[in-house]
């Protein structure tokens, strides 16, 4: 893990803290390295609830609660679908803030509407729930550690 990675954590977690929030995380691209963040910092178990790794769409669907017809029509890569997966996470385990990602980090998988360094990542505090889109460049690696960072980013600051 990168110094930056753990000192965006540890703010994370020292706002969480303070906010009496418990967060946790629904991750697709990034393979569980927001939760691995979160937990590098001591003292975590105190505002960080867990984390799901749902890289199949059944695991998104039959965890989660992503609806089958959001998967269907708008895909994985969608604000849809991490608006239900972040949704998802805070009710599966309680949290009252979340940060989900799907997205394509790539070689492959790409398309021309959805391309390689695409991801859709979504947070939900308290029930107000904001996605967005980015396009990152780089290999496979530099896509998940430039997705790390904005959802740690992005956490942060709705907190």
């Amino acid at each position: 893990m990168d110094d930056l990675w753990y000192s965006l954590a540890a703010q994370v977690g020292e706002i969480a803290r303070r906010h009496g929030a418990m967060l946790a995380t629904a991750e697709s691209c990034t393979g569980g390295l927001v939760a691995g963040a979160l937990t590098a910092v001591p003292g975590s178990s105190e505002w960080f609830a867990g984390g799901i790794v749902a890289y199949a769409n059944a695991v998104k669907t039959a965890v989660l609660g992503v609806p089958q017809e959001v998967l269907a029509v708008h895909g994985a890569v969608s604000s849809e679908c991490v608006t239900a997966m972040a949704q998802g996470v805070c009710r599966l385990l309680g949290a009252s803030a979340a940060v989900a990602i799907s997205g394509i980090a790539g070689p492959g998988g790409g398309t021309p509407v959805k391309p390689v360094g695409l991801v859709w990542m979504a947070w939900v505090v308290d029930g107000a729930c904001a996605a967005r889109s980015f396009h990152f460049s780089g290999d496979r690696a530099a896509v998940r550690a430039a997705a790390v960072r904005a959802a740690l980013v992005g956490l942060g600051e709705r907190l």
